[in-house]
């Protein structure tokens, strides 16, 4: 079962949000949420450090703090998804708070392999690291440009492109499954690629069909299992 990282699309958009948002959002979004952030990244990266060695001797990462670095992923997702205008809203702050229209779902590995363990311990920078950085950096160029395209477009038309949008999930859900590779949450390569995955229980049905363009509507959706949630 795979990881899921959806950030539904609105059918509107507040115009009074986003230019909240774009004057004061670094106010009352980005810095009591980076300050909060900065501090549970610290314990994330102990957590992590424990969690290794834990793999190496019984090849399972602890389920208690796995949830926690799951809840922290969770809360850093929604923050930006809000900060990057992707959704309406303020981001909740807690652990185990929820933001309506993103959904986050982490399996938890029953094994974890100690030789990938290795693997990315001693290569993850060379086989994933430099690779996977190279192309985000310039697919997140290119969605920094669609973010100003589509800043007008909510602003005049209160709706987000889709194509837009989901290009620009594309690149957040990319560099979430880099993340949880390199902090050793799944064995699972990240596949060069924004695209949503398989989820268990759930109907996936590619939305990146030929044909689609930037400003038109999705052709496909991804619809989770309620169960599964």
């Amino acid at each position: 079962m795979y990881p899921l990282f959806e950030i539904d699309r609105q059918v509107e958009y507040s115009r009074g949000e986003l230019l909240l948002r774009t004057f004061f959002g670094w106010i009352y979004i980005v810095l009591p949420h980076a300050f909060i952030l900065g501090l549970l990244g610290i314990w994330s990266g102990i957590l992590t450090f424990i969690a290794f060695w834990s793999i190496l001797f019984t090849g399972r990462y602890p389920e208690s703090m796995f949830e926690f670095q799951e809840q922290l992923q969770r809360w850093q997702i929604r923050f930006n998804a809000v900060t990057l205008n992707l959704s309406d809203g303020y981001p909740a702050f807690g652990l185990t708070a929820q933001h309506e229209g993103v959904h986050v779902e982490i399996p938890y590995p029953e094994n974890l392999s100690r030789g990938e363990l290795i693997l990315k311990a001693l290569f993850g920078f060379i086989y994933v690291i430099i690779p996977h950085g190279i192309i985000l950096y310039l697919r997140l160029i290119a969605t920094m440009i669609l973010m100003i395209f589509a800043w007008f477009a909510v602003l005049f038309t209160g709706k987000y492109p889709a194509g837009m949008h989901e290009f620009n999930v594309g690149t957040l859900r990319w560099a979430f499954r880099v993340s949880l590779y390199m902090a050793l949450m799944t064995d699972r390569y990240p596949p060069f690629s924004g695209r949503p995955d398989e989820w268990e229980g759930g109907e996936l049905i590619d939305s990146y069909d030929e044909g689609d363009d930037l400003g038109g509507e999705p052709s496909d959706a991804f619809v989770p299992d309620p169960k599964d949630l």
